[in-house]
């Protein structure tokens, strides 16, 4: 995109939406989707002990906003609380941020853990292994989701010399994590789910690699290889490589570079997995390194975190700041700073579910900021998803994202200290100003709080424009894009039969009824 374009489609918007970010959120009252609802009321809103639902989506929105601003009073004694509340309830309820699933669900109730992400880790001993299984089972009853590196476990058949006899591997007691899994409901909310990541140089890499070739197996799991910068160059060189114990840390034998890297691309056309996690270029971003080194990412893969850490994150509602056809970053710049600002607060209200994971968190006080409805942001401006100029708005976006939640960490040190081991940290390091958070941004799928919000998924295209949705099992209702809904009608060419063909086909592509214009800018 030119500097010219830039300047045309991105700028401070209206008057009008500038000040809507100002208005007191005391009466307010959130716009949500008939879907939307049916998530809260399933999942997220408060019931009683019949069941009963017993709070609407607002007092959800006012209980987290009042949870939240208590954090306040932790860093000023005489912080005016109310005013807090109202500008996370403003925020919240115009869906312009909303924090994780766990925050909505348990801030201000009896749970109070508000993370979605945590690491944990496994050393090669019975009595680790059960003690993080217990503490899984822990965080999955909560709400989170546990990431692991089962990489410290001995191999299968390797010697264990307390009983004589032999290991049975990483995989099986990945199968023992799995099933204590699936017996913890996260709170009646929703089910565990985890990472599981095997370093590349593992003896078991292999039946690692096609472990979910059964995919009756390990359902609780998503699982990454954890691939080495030399490992890549050997599969260039097609080189052998050496796989080591880790108990005795020798090498037991070499393998072929490129029939490894081979069968992990088979596996994962062939079902998805496992994923691959690039683990030198992820400690290469590690913010503290002499604390210690990441070897695993939360469940989804979006959030690398040290053992011990967990991660709470939020999303930023692109859609939200387009006026005219215009990017209002005057009214992002004020959002990031207030959900940077949550989002440290969250930290301070959180109840960890083991003291490590308290001392790591508050040590680093790691956080996520995320966008929603990246897609829908580039249809209001009206431009393709698959266009070099949306891969331009995405820098610039993303850019300033970045850099204004930095500054808000920035500002935040000032006012409340700079994370503990901001000493330690490469900020540090490089001399930077001290910053609040050791991380502040992070692109997460966004699956559920994407729906509350009526918005696009994380930085996903549209799934579809129109599609069937089977409500009962004798009702399929027809749900279109409300953008393209509005188009469609405003051009003269919406009916009901030609949203269940788009439905039916799953896209617009030679619907001759749609504007070419319109196939284009609807992928």
């Amino acid at each position: 995109m030119s500097h010219t374009a830039s300047e045309s489609l991105f700028g401070s918007a209206s008057g009008r939406a500038v000040s809507k970010a100002n208005g007191a959120g005391g009466g307010m009252r959130v716009n949500l989707s008939v879907n939307a609802r049916r998530v809260l009321e399933k999942r997220y809103l408060r019931k009683d002990h019949s069941g009963r639902i017993a709070e609407t989506p607002e007092d959800m929105m006012r209980r987290v906003a009042h949870n939240i601003a208590q954090a306040e009073r932790v860093f000023d004694p005489s912080a005016d609380l109310p005013k807090w509340e109202e500008r996370f309830y403003a925020m919240m309820c115009r869906l312009d941020f909303l924090p994780n699933s766990p925050t909505l669900m348990n801030a201000g109730r009896e749970l109070q853990q508000l993370s979605a992400c945590f690491v944990l880790p496994v050393d090669d001993s019975i009595e680790s292994i059960f003690e993080i299984i217990k503490n899984t089972a822990l965080i999955h009853k909560s709400g989170g989701g546990t990431g692991f590196a089962f990489s410290r476990v001995r191999p299968r058949n390797d010697l264990v010399s307390t009983s004589h006899g032999l290991s049975s591997g990483p995989l099986s007691f990945m199968n023992v994590f799995n099933e204590a899994t699936e017996a913890i409901n996260q709170g009646g909310f929703r089910r565990g789910a985890n990472m599981a990541v095997l370093r590349v140089d593992h003896p078991d890499i292999l039946d690692f690699i096609t472990a979910k070739d059964d995919q009756r197996r390990l359902t609780n799991f998503n699982i990454s290889v954890g691939i080495t910068e030399d490992f890549m160059r050997r599969v260039e060189r097609d080189e052998e490589y050496e796989v080591v114990n880790p108990r005795t840390n020798t090498p037991t034998k070499k393998l072929k570079a490129r029939k490894v890297f081979s069968a992990i691309v088979e596996q994962a056309w062939k079902n998805g997995e496992p994923g691959i996690v690039f683990l030198d270029r992820l400690n290469r971003d590690n913010p503290t390194p002499k604390i210690g080194a990441i070897e695993s990412t939360n469940p989804c893969g979006e959030q690398p975190l040290l053992p011990y850490e967990s991660c709470n994150l939020g999303s930023v509602n692109l859609r939200n700041f387009v006026e005219n056809k215009r990017m209002d970053f005057e009214r992002l710049e004020q959002t990031v700073h207030m959900a940077v600002r949550f989002l440290d607060n969250v930290i301070e209200m959180n109840r960890y579910p083991i003291p490590m994971i308290a001392t790591m968190t508050k040590g680093n006080r790691k956080i996520g900021l995320g966008v929603i409805g990246f897609a829908d942001l580039l249809l209001e401006l009206g431009v393709p998803y698959d266009s070099e100029e949306a891969i331009d708005i995405a820098e610039q976006v993303m850019r300033f994202i970045n850099e204004q939640s930095k500054v808000a960490s920035r500002q935040l040190a000032v006012e409340r200290g700079a994370f503990p081991n901001f000493k330690d940290s490469t900020f540090a390091a490089r001399g930077s100003t001290p910053l609040r958070n050791a991380t502040t941004t992070t692109i997460a799928p966004t699956g559920t709080i994407s729906i509350i919000a009526g918005a696009s998924s994380g930085i996903e295209p549209l799934f579809a424009v129109c599609y069937s949705r089977n409500v009962l099992d004798n009702e399929t209702l027809v749900e279109s894009h409300p953008y393209f809904e509005q188009l469609a009608k405003d051009r003269g060419f919406h009916s009901e039969t030609l949203m269940q063909e788009i439905a039916r086909r799953g896209s617009l592509h030679n619907v001759r009824e749609v504007p070419e214009d319109l196939q284009r800018l609807f992928v």
